[in-house]
Protein backbone atom coordinates (compact mmCIF):
# COMPACT_ATOMS: atom_id res chain seq x y z
CA UNK A 1 0.00 0.00 0.00
CA UNK A 2 1.26 3.48 -0.82
CA UNK A 3 1.72 5.99 1.96
CA UNK A 4 1.75 9.73 1.60
CA UNK A 5 4.09 11.58 3.90
CA UNK A 6 3.21 15.24 4.11
CA UNK A 7 5.30 17.92 5.71
CA UNK A 8 4.93 21.66 5.45
CA UNK A 9 7.40 21.86 2.58
CA UNK A 10 8.15 18.25 1.67
CA UNK A 11 5.85 16.04 -0.30
CA UNK A 12 6.82 12.50 -1.12
CA UNK A 13 4.84 9.47 -2.20
CA UNK A 14 6.59 6.27 -1.24
CA UNK A 15 5.99 2.54 -1.10
CA UNK A 16 8.32 2.31 1.87
CA UNK A 17 9.41 4.73 4.52
CA UNK A 18 13.12 4.31 3.83
CA UNK A 19 13.81 6.56 0.82
CA UNK A 20 16.73 4.27 0.06
CA UNK A 21 18.38 5.59 3.20
CA UNK A 22 19.41 3.76 6.33
CA UNK A 23 17.99 0.32 5.71
CA UNK A 24 19.45 -0.78 9.03
CA UNK A 25 16.48 0.88 10.78
CA UNK A 26 18.84 2.47 13.30
CA UNK A 27 17.92 5.85 11.87
CA UNK A 28 14.66 7.57 12.64
CA UNK A 29 13.17 8.52 9.27
CA UNK A 30 10.88 11.07 10.87
CA UNK A 31 13.95 12.83 12.23
CA UNK A 32 15.52 12.82 8.75
CA UNK A 33 12.39 14.36 7.23
CA UNK A 34 12.12 16.86 10.07
CA UNK A 35 15.71 17.94 9.43
CA UNK A 36 14.96 18.45 5.73
CA UNK A 37 11.82 20.41 6.60
CA UNK A 38 13.78 22.69 8.93
CA UNK A 39 16.40 23.19 6.22
CA UNK A 40 13.72 24.15 3.70
CA UNK A 41 12.23 26.62 6.16
CA UNK A 42 15.61 28.33 6.55
CA UNK A 43 16.03 27.12 10.13
CA UNK A 44 19.58 26.02 9.45
CA UNK A 45 20.88 25.73 13.01
CA UNK A 46 17.96 23.51 14.03
CA UNK A 47 18.25 21.47 10.82
CA UNK A 48 21.90 20.86 11.61
CA UNK A 49 21.07 19.72 15.15
CA UNK A 50 18.35 17.28 14.04
CA UNK A 51 20.32 15.87 11.11
CA UNK A 52 23.42 15.38 13.25
CA UNK A 53 21.49 12.82 15.31
CA UNK A 54 20.49 11.06 12.08
CA UNK A 55 24.12 11.15 10.91
CA UNK A 56 25.34 9.53 14.15
CA UNK A 57 23.06 6.51 13.65
CA UNK A 58 23.62 6.16 9.90
CA UNK A 59 25.70 3.38 8.36
CA UNK A 60 29.13 4.35 7.03
CA UNK A 61 28.08 4.50 3.36
CA UNK A 62 25.45 7.15 4.09
CA UNK A 63 27.40 9.37 6.45
CA UNK A 64 29.01 11.58 3.77
CA UNK A 65 25.61 12.24 2.20
CA UNK A 66 24.14 13.33 5.53
CA UNK A 67 27.32 15.23 6.35
CA UNK A 68 26.92 17.13 3.06
CA UNK A 69 23.39 18.23 3.94
CA UNK A 70 24.50 19.18 7.45
CA UNK A 71 27.43 21.16 6.01
CA UNK A 72 25.08 23.01 3.65
CA UNK A 73 22.92 23.95 6.65
CA UNK A 74 25.97 25.07 8.63
CA UNK A 75 27.26 27.12 5.69
CA UNK A 76 23.94 28.91 5.28
CA UNK A 77 23.80 29.52 9.02
CA UNK A 78 27.31 31.04 8.88
CA UNK A 79 26.24 33.23 5.99
CA UNK A 80 23.25 34.46 7.98
CA UNK A 81 25.60 35.45 10.79
CA UNK A 82 27.94 37.37 8.51
CA UNK A 83 30.68 34.72 8.39
CA UNK A 84 31.12 34.58 4.62
CA UNK A 85 34.59 33.01 4.80
CA UNK A 86 33.25 30.12 6.89
CA UNK A 87 30.15 29.84 4.71
CA UNK A 88 32.18 29.52 1.49
CA UNK A 89 34.56 26.95 2.98
CA UNK A 90 31.85 24.73 4.45
CA UNK A 91 29.62 25.04 1.38
CA UNK A 92 32.50 23.80 -0.81
CA UNK A 93 32.83 20.71 1.38
CA UNK A 94 29.06 20.17 1.30
CA UNK A 95 29.13 20.20 -2.51
CA UNK A 96 32.01 17.68 -2.62
CA UNK A 97 30.30 15.31 -0.19
CA UNK A 98 26.91 15.44 -1.91
CA UNK A 99 28.36 15.14 -5.42
CA UNK A 100 29.59 11.61 -4.57
CA UNK A 101 26.05 10.26 -4.49
CA UNK A 102 23.73 9.36 -7.37
CA UNK A 103 20.69 11.40 -8.29
CA UNK A 104 17.76 10.41 -6.10
CA UNK A 105 19.86 9.10 -3.22
CA UNK A 106 17.70 9.11 -0.08
CA UNK A 107 14.89 10.46 -2.24
CA UNK A 108 16.68 13.79 -2.81
CA UNK A 109 16.83 15.54 -6.17
CA UNK A 110 20.56 16.04 -5.86
CA UNK A 111 21.04 17.78 -9.22
CA UNK A 112 18.70 20.56 -8.11
CA UNK A 113 20.39 20.89 -4.73
CA UNK A 114 23.90 20.81 -6.19
CA UNK A 115 22.97 23.42 -8.80
CA UNK A 116 21.62 25.69 -6.07
CA UNK A 117 24.71 25.20 -3.90
CA UNK A 118 26.90 25.98 -6.91
CA UNK A 119 24.95 29.19 -7.57
CA UNK A 120 25.43 30.22 -3.95
CA UNK A 121 29.13 29.40 -4.07
CA UNK A 122 29.62 31.44 -7.24
CA UNK A 123 27.69 34.43 -5.87
CA UNK A 124 29.72 34.45 -2.65
CA UNK A 125 33.03 34.01 -4.48
CA UNK A 126 32.22 36.90 -6.83
CA UNK A 127 30.81 39.17 -4.12
CA UNK A 128 27.40 39.20 -5.80
CA UNK A 129 23.98 39.04 -4.13
CA UNK A 130 23.16 35.47 -3.19
CA UNK A 131 20.20 33.68 -4.77
CA UNK A 132 17.27 32.34 -2.74
CA UNK A 133 18.16 29.65 -0.21
CA UNK A 134 18.64 26.16 -1.61
CA UNK A 135 15.72 23.78 -1.07
CA UNK A 136 15.94 20.04 -0.63
CA UNK A 137 13.39 18.52 -2.98
CA UNK A 138 12.36 14.96 -2.17
CA UNK A 139 10.44 12.73 -4.51
CA UNK A 140 10.62 10.33 -7.42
Amino acid sequence: MDHILTYEILYYRARSYHFGLCHNRAVNLEQYLRGLELFNRGEFFDAHEVLEDVWRAAPKGEKKFLQGIIQAAVALYHHGNGNSVGARSVLRRAFRNLARYPEGFAGVHLATLLHSISDWQRAMDEGMPVPPFPKIVVGK
